[in-house]
């Protein structure tokens, strides 16, 4: 189902429009139980001379993708066709489903192929997107236009006085900064980044983007969609709003501020009171000038000999995002929200069964330009870096000790940050997140819990959300799995795979391996992670299958300290 867009005009033909100023599309949206999203190539004049930009985009977009409303609860069936002559992936971000389904590095779509993640939405109410995730395509893949967003509702949040007419006083904008080359393509590479997107339109360098907003409450879902580039988003003048929402949902309490500091991947929405002001103008703005050195976006910073360059025109200056023209209130106006937002109860560090410590490090204090890992480690799709305890709660402590700022990203769960650099965090950032920014020399603390869904072979991601840096290499990856695979550990390698046979079985399957025991131990697990059999110095050769229901199951063998692992199919009409 497609909503309308506040205006009449076409994203394609507002993008071939030479104007100074542009009016603010709102995406179109699709609704669920079953979605379709097709990835294309395609082309924009975005500049007024020169070649087209090629792009990215999904479904009648020429560049972004619709955004797509689902509701909590709700079983989604999606299909995901490639039809961009490369191979690409569609990560859910912030989306908690289980890792087959979750749109990582291994889970490719090859060209012309078609992809069918089913899942069930167990999220709360907030501002989720995708994008793209294939190692090392990921920057140049998502800067081209391979992004939308997702919006999810849930019982709570539609209970509250609070703007939610999509289009009307609820407005998803994506602010993107980016770098093009002298043929006006996309550089995956940002620290020159000199152009200002807003929902796909020039926003900046003689351009600028305006939204017609009622003189009322309204709601602003804003997600930082670039490469590299924090912003430090306030309104002129100071004018103050309040911030309700972090990544992962509401927060409990509303509160007034005059800023929010977004790096890339992170989301936050804020509701602004625009009563009695119709026939005014604000500013949504970036007071980059307010950012510290070692941030992608504050004053650029002395580069070693050698170094590429750094010196973005935007960096340490403020500057004008979006123009807010305030119109006539519409009716049923909201004018005031509520006090409480949320009942969050972040998960008791105290109980946590671990505390993890993971190191952004680089060559050398002096690089600026990466390559970035995290505890010394590039990363290696053949190396499972953490084996997690399906339920267990854990204490992540991220440690900066290189010379930029970082924005950590972690999949399949939602944390709540408890400390930063020995003090309780802003307000903003006490809700439900998935991304959180570390400048040079800070450490901040995390806990979480991993249930619901467990995998021995399709892995989680852990990375920078500086897309350069992901695909060099700062990237770790997980597994999450059930408490019967006693000793496993983080020795596991991918490409101790296991030859099985027949596949599809019906009564018996077979495998084959090399340098085994002549006893084995040995676990069949389901599609939703569950161990449904399991059988400890085994003979070699076979398992009798015949008890298990038709479906999707991965084989785990363990042998000599050495994990095996296969899918295989369980078809009685096979």
């Amino acid at each position: 189902m497609f909503m309308k867009t506040i205006v009449s005009i076409s994203l394609a033909l507002l993008c071939l429009s030479t104007k100074a100023q542009t009016q603010l599309v709102v995406p179109d949206t699709l609704m669920g139980p079953n979605i379709s999203l097709t990835m294309h190539k395609d082309s924009v004049q975005f500049f007024p001379t020169g070649s087209k930009t090629y792009t990215y985009a999904y479904n009648q977009f020429k560049y972004l993708g619709p955004t797509l409303i689902f509701d909590q609860g709700q079983n989604m069936n999606i299909t995901v066709t490639n039809d961009i002559n490369d191979t690409t992936t569609v990560h859910w971000h912030g989306i908690h489903l289980p890792s087959i389904w979750d749109g990582g590095p291994h889970t490719e779509i090859m060209a012309g192929d078609t992809w069918n993640p089913q899942f069930t939405v167990m999220d709360k109410a907030a501002t989720y997107w995708y994008h793209p995730h294939l190692h090392m395509k990921t920057a140049i893949q998502a800067i081209k236009g391979a992004a939308g967003f997702i919006i999810v509702r849930d019982p709570n949040e539609a209970s509250l006085s609070l703007p939610r007419k999509y289009g009307v006083d609820d407005f998803p904008l994506v602010v993107q900064s980016q770098q093009y080359d002298v043929n006006n393509q996309a550089m995956p590479l940002g620290m020159q980044d000199s152009t200002i997107m807003v929902n796909g339109a020039r926003a900046n360098n003689g351009y600028s983007v305006y939204g017609n907003f009622p003189a009322q409450m309204i709601r602003l879902r804003i997600l930082n969609g670039s490469g590299e580039r924090a912003f430090n988003f306030g309104l002129s003048n100071n004018f103050p709003f309040k911030q309700i929402a972090s990544d992962g949902g509401l927060l409990n309490l509303p509160f007034d501020t005059t800023r929010v500091r977004l790096a890339p991947g992170e989301r936050a929405e804020i509701v602004v009171n625009l009563t009695g002001l119709q026939g005014q103008t604000l500013y949504l703005m970036s007071y980059a000038s307010e950012l510290p050195m070692g941030v992608q976006g504050g004053p650029t910073m002395p580069m070693p000999p050698g170094s590429p360059p750094m010196d973005s025109p935007l960096n340490g200056i403020d500057f004008n995002i979006l123009q807010i023209n305030v119109i006539a209130q519409t009716t049923d106006a909201i004018t005031f929200i509520p006090t409480v937002l949320e009942n969050n109860l972040p998960y008791d560090p105290t109980t946590a069964d671990i505390t993890r410590t993971i190191r952004f490090t680089a060559d050398s204090m002096m690089v600026m330009d990466g390559p970035f890992y995290f505890n010394d480690s590039s990363f290696n799709m053949d190396r499972i870096d953490l084996v997690i305890p399906i339920n267990n709660i854990e204490v992540w402590k991220l440690v900066n000790e290189t010379m930029v700022g970082h924005p950590f990203h972690i999949h399949d769960v939602q944390f709540y940050l408890f400390d930063r650099n020995g003090s309780i965090p802003h307000q903003g950032e006490r809700g439900r997140k998935d991304v959180v920014f570390i400048p040079t020399g800070d450490s901040v603390l995390f806990v979480t819990k991993f249930e619901d869904f467990a995998d021995s072979v399709i892995p989680y991601m852990y990375h920078c959300h500086i897309l350069m840096h992901e695909d060099a290499g700062m990237m770790g990856q997980f597994i999450v799995v059930p408490p019967e695979y006693v000793g496993l550990n983080e020795n596991l390698v991918l490409t101790n795979r296991i030859m099985v046979y027949p596949n599809p079985t019906t009564n018996i399957l077979k495998y084959t391996l090399t340098k085994i025991d002549e006893l084995v131990d040995i676990r069949i697990i389901n599609n939703i992670g569950q161990v449904v059999y399991k059988q400890d110095k085994s003979a070699v050769g076979q398992v009798d299958i015949s008890f298990l229901e038709d479906g999707s199951y991965q084989l785990l063998i363990k042998s000599n300290n050495h994990y095996y692992n296969a899918n295989f199919i369980k078809n009685t009409e096979n």
